[in-house]
């Protein structure tokens, strides 16, 4: 992405991620931020459960190593040394979910540790959405000791590489604040970082509109966050995400698929018409993000391998194009602060002018 010694024209705004990548080694890789979000029920805690299992060391090689060191006698790496690499660690998981009462995977950060959110519920006389929302502001204002850690982590050798982040399942709450807003670019600026979109294979197979709903919401969100999006097909145990890379892929074939659905009984009229338009203004959308598209079961471990190769290209490639932006919207900000500071100073002289 850049080259070690690159001058990156930043001046003195340079975010810390850019460092790490100049930095980073293939036996010392950056870690890498997976943002997991998707609609409720789409399967995002199960799937962080197992993104986090197969990241775990396999049984066979801990075997191995027993065995060798049988055969060493008392010859054993120091501990330092058998965890300082970070592709021997298992995936660092952040949960921001409040109001979950369990999570299956082991959350190394838990936002339920400092917010409560039944408590906030309560004393603040809010709903199950705005308690979740008035939790994310309440963490957000502490989010950079959250950051501080992960970065002390990451310059001792001490983080996994890859770092995933669980969100909250009302989707909105998080994506659409200002403290998800925070929190995501917070992770961005520190760490290289991916958007998953977690999509229910079943619920798409069930309706063509359903697939576009989707699709829109995942567009929507990558403008809202400007990040690499990976779009990952939960639930291909139950029914094949493979009619989904195909309605992506070619136009005819969801065409054909909205007329089925309408010789079934299912949409017609503007709803028809309104859907159809839409799979042609997506038309570019799919074809810069197909080949970011993956199917996973979280029930049986199908298609993690895969998952992990699309992650790690989109945080290769993508990213560029979100330190680019970045770039961009810091030179600008920089623009507007020395312009404000231009115009007070012609507003100090011409009052100075005056009183005199």
């Amino acid at each position: 992405m850049f080259e070690q010694g690159s001058d990156v024209p930043f001046g003195r705004s340079l975010p810390p991620v850019v460092g790490r990548i100049e930095k980073q080694t293939e036996d010392n890789p950056t870690p890498i931020c997976v943002l997991v979000v998707g609609m409720a029920g789409s399967g995002k805690t199960t799937l962080m459960s197992a993104l986090q299992e197969s990241t775990y060391p396999y049984e066979d090689e801990d075997e191995e190593e027993e065995e060798e060191l049988e055969e060493g006698g008392d010859e054993k790496k120091p501990a330092a040394q058998e965890s300082s690499s970070p592709n021997t660690m298992p995936a660092y998981c952040i949960n921001l979910d409040p109001a979950t009462l369990d999570v299956p995977y082991n959350a190394s950060i838990d936002i339920r540790d400092t917010v409560k959110y039944k408590e906030v519920m309560s004393q603040h006389k809010l709903g199950p959405n705005g308690a979740i929302m008035t939790s994310l502001n309440l963490y957000a204002t502490k989010f950079d000791q959250v950051i501080r850690i992960l970065e002390d982590r990451a310059d001792n050798n001490n983080l996994s590489k890859y770092l995933l982040v669980d969100t909250p399942g009302q989707i909105e709450a998080f994506t659409w604040s200002a403290s998800g807003t925070i929190l995501s670019e917070s992770l961005a600026s520190s760490f290289p970082t991916v958007l998953v979109f977690v999509v229910d294979t079943v619920r798409c197979a069930s309706s063509p509109n359903t697939f576009m709903s989707n699709m829109l919401y995942a567009c929507s969100m990558y403008y809202r966050t400007r990040l690499p999006l990976v779009i990952c097909f939960n639930k291909t145990d139950v029914v094949s995400h493979e009619f989904c890379m195909e309605w992506m892929r070619d136009y005819e074939a969801f065409q054909e698929a909205l007329d089925n659905a309408r010789n079934d009984g299912e949409g017609g009229g503007f709803y028809d018409s309104l859907t159809r338009s839409l799979s042609l203004v997506l038309d570019e959308f799919y074809n810069q993000f197909q080949q970011n598209a993956c199917g996973v079961s979280a029930m049986t471990g199908d298609g993690i391998e895969e998952f992990w190769k699309v992650v790690d290209q989109a945080a290769k490639t993508d990213f560029a194009d979100y330190i680019d932006d970045l770039r961009h919207r810091i030179e600008e900000q920089e623009a507007k602060q020395k312009a404000m500071a231009r115009a007070g100073v012609k507003k100090f002289q011409k009052d100075t002018e005056s009183s005199s």
